[in-house]
């Protein structure tokens, strides 16, 4: 199987769009976020400030707002050519426009909300066959924060509350849109304790890696297996090709299930991690300035 020539860009959330003063960054993250930022890296893949961007709220109840915060963030780091899709049911979906603009744009971002609503309205769409096809063929850079990231993989988390995770059938699972194979997202990694969640999610489908995004964290992903990690916090890889005990096809539900062997590694900005060889690089590793 060929290699797609276009990349994703899958943001943990809340990401930094350029709404906080300096001082709150350098305070709170390791890596100054204004010389290191994800939205100027995003910028950066699909090809610098002239690309034309198409913004897709279609995951989020609040779309006006979000729409509005990301096309201001985008002219922030000087990028103007930015439109806005709020598609909102399957019908719109299937607006000749909306597949034009599709077709011509550099690069499209996902907004967060609910991943359940991209799959149940982009799903088997000629708008979705069209990023499919481009993101395979034509470079196209696909980007997506929180829902839109976890969105991005086959097999895709729907709902689980963090708390009651470590219990067979509590994680969902369903089809996500299927722009990379044998992973499972999940984004709010640390902020929403959601280890165990993920944890369960690799156990049921121990032929995908669990990638476990920070907020104000993402990973570049590259021919649909290389990941370079950016942002201010970490990415939890959890490799599970190497379990050798589960109880999870022996319990009954909402039992605690127990999982020997899982594989975990952490990874910062600059490190590098090849799931189809499970191997770990540092990469370019930013050193953190002393004050």
């Amino acid at each position: 199987m060929e290699h797609p020539t276009g990349k994703l860009i899958a943001i943990g959330g809340a990401e930094d769009k350029g709404t906080e003063n300096e001082g709150y960054y350098s305070a709170h993250s390791n890596l100054h976020f204004f010389e290191l930022g994800i939205l100027k890296r995003v910028v950066q893949e699909m090809g610098g400030p002239n690309v034309r961007i198409e913004v897709i709220t279609t995951a989020s109840s609040i779309p006006f707002e979000v729409a509005e915060n990301y096309v201001a963030a985008f002219h922030k780091i000087g990028c103007t050519n930015v439109g806005v899709m709020n598609i909102r049911n399957r019908e719109e979906a299937k607006d000749k426009d909306y597949e034009a603009r599709i077709a011509s744009c550099d690069g499209v971002m996902f907004s967060g909300g609910d991943q359940l609503r991209l799959t149940t309205i982009f799903g088997g769409t000629k708008f979705l066959e069209i990023v499919h096809d481009r993101y395979r063929n034509d470079k196209l850079v696909i980007a997506g924060t929180s829902a839109g990231a976890m969105a991005m993989s086959n097999t895709m988390i729907y709902q689980g509350r963090s708390d009651l995770a470590h219990l067979k059938g509590e994680v969902k699972i369903t089809t996500g849109l299927a722009f990379m194979p044998n992973v499972i997202i999940d984004s709010h990694f640390d902020k929403r304790g959601r280890f165990n969640r993920l944890a369960q999610a690799v156990a049921s489908n121990p032929s995908c890696t669990g990638i476990g995004l920070g907020e104000d964290t993402g990973v570049i992903v590259t021919g649909s297996h290389k990941i370079e990690v950016i942002g201010s916090g970490a990415t939890v890889i959890i490799d599970g090709k190497d379990i050798r005990h589960s109880n999870i096809t022996e319990v009954g539900m909402g039992t605690p299930i127990s999982v020997e062997n899982l594989r975990v590694h952490v990874l910062v900005h600059g490190n590098l991690y090849d799931i189809k060889e499970s191997s770990f690089s540092p990469g370019e590793v930013i050193a953190e300035k002393q004050s």
